[in-house]
């Protein structure tokens, strides 16, 4: 009985203190992008439409940003969940044991890739495909770095959707094939619909892990503060930030509105996280 209550206390003293970093962390960006705040006003932070911090009367305006993070991601999820989820049919339901214990190793091994790899990769043979196929001047583009991210999302949907399909298939395989049911009826009105949260829950997964990743998106888009277009150059907050940090000096109003683009990329996440919340709790996920 000690054992367990002292057990339970670490674990509550583990939780508190990982919130209470977390509460630093929010805190300190808070206070370090205020300056920005009171210069553009939070108004002006996101309705003008140039982001221009080093000239003669600095002008921040991270609307571009904002927009271009939220296209190239939701691209990138539109992209890579049929893909996802057919890659987890395949595995869960139609592949052989053997296949799958191969196939399923090299999928995870996707995640744990370094992001330069994608980038570098995408900057070698998708902008490099637009440039030679579409006439293009330069392949960075909303579309490049979409194809890019897909690929990098790729394995959390499929990891979320794998286990739970192959569980349900386990479950429900030696009634179905007694009842002369087809594999692909199985799928189609078994499968699938029973999986649906999980399915749910790996695009969410991939939405936020695209919206904050930073060097393979920043490597194939060009990096223009432009609203974007799905053949055209943006930036997006973490390229944004990426770039420019190292540049801006200490305490300066570009320092401080780097910052604040961090904390808008934060809130734009914490959103996507309750946004899910309240879509499960209205609906029967």
């Amino acid at each position: 009985m000690k054992r367990d209550k002292a057990f339970e206390l670490i674990i509550k003293a583990f939780t508190l203190v990982s919130v209470a970093i977390l509460g630093f962390i929010i805190f300190f960006i808070g206070a370090e992008s205020l300056p920005a705040f009171r210069y553009s006003g939070l108004a002006g932070f996101f309705t003008n439409e140039r982001w221009n911090p080093i000239g003669a009367d600095p002008v921040f305006s991270i609307l571009p940003m904002v927009l271009a993070t939220i296209y190239v991601s939701f691209l990138a999820v539109a992209i890579a969940l049929p893909i996802g989820v057919g890659t987890a049919v395949f595995l869960s339901c139609i592949a052989r044991e053997s296949a799958r214990r191969m196939l399923k190793p090299f999928i995870d091994l996707m995640a744990g890739l370094p992001s330069v790899v994608f980038g570098f990769m995408g900057l070698m043979v998708v902008v490099g495909y637009f440039e030679k196929h579409f006439s293009m001047s330069s392949g960075e583009s909303v579309l490049a770095g979409g194809i890019v991210l897909a690929i990098m999302i790729l394995p959390y949907i499929v990891s979320t959707c794998d286990t739970t399909m192959a569980e349900i298939m386990k479950s429900h395989k030696k009634t179905s094939d007694s009842l002369g049911v087809s594999k692909w009826h199985m799928i189609r009105y078994l499968v699938l619909p029973a999986a649906k949260r999980s399915i749910f829950a790996g695009a969410v997964l991939a939405l936020a892990r695209g919206m904050g990743e930073t060097m393979a998106v920043m490597m194939v888009i060009g990096n223009s503060p432009l609203f974007p277009r799905l053949l055209g150059k943006c930036e997006t907050i973490p390229a944004l930030i990426a770039l420019e940090m190292g540049g801006a000096p200490v305490g300066s109003l570009h320092y401080h509105a780097l910052f604040a683009a961090g904390l808008i990329l934060i809130i734009m996440r914490f959103a996507v996280s309750m946004a899910v919340w309240q879509i499960k709790k209205g609906s029967d996920f």
